[in-house]
């Protein structure tokens, strides 16, 4: 399996990882090197965005435009919106359990 992240995936992990080292800052200290280790092993795709809006949240349509773009099969998500789409255009949408449970 190949992790694939654009730019604004990769902007909006860091974001929110931003967020959440401010509400626990006993882990604000792992947040830069997940992320660099995460990007260091992803493969970066631009992806074209989407013609038209798919999940109900239109932010999490960059997930299913750079899953498109690389061609990949399969989104690791606990987000609501992109369960809801899961299948959409042949793309698969699991929960990280369900990942785990069927992939390791």
């Amino acid at each position: 399996m190949v992790l694939v992240l654009s730019p604004e995936i990769l902007e909006e992990y860091q974001r929110v990882g931003t967020e959440l080292a401010r509400r626990h800052a006993e882990r604000a200290e792992v947040l830069e090197p997940v992320l660099a280790l995460i990007a260091a092993n992803a493969t970066m795709v631009n992806a074209t965005p989407l013609a038209e809006q798919v999940s109900e949240d239109p932010a999490d349509d960059m997930f299913l435009a750079a899953a498109r773009t690389a061609r990949a099969q399969l989104i690791v998500s606990g987000d609501r919106h992109l369960l809801r789409v899961s299948g959409w255009s042949g793309i698969t949408v699991l929960t990280p359990r369900q990942f785990l449970d069927r992939h390791l």
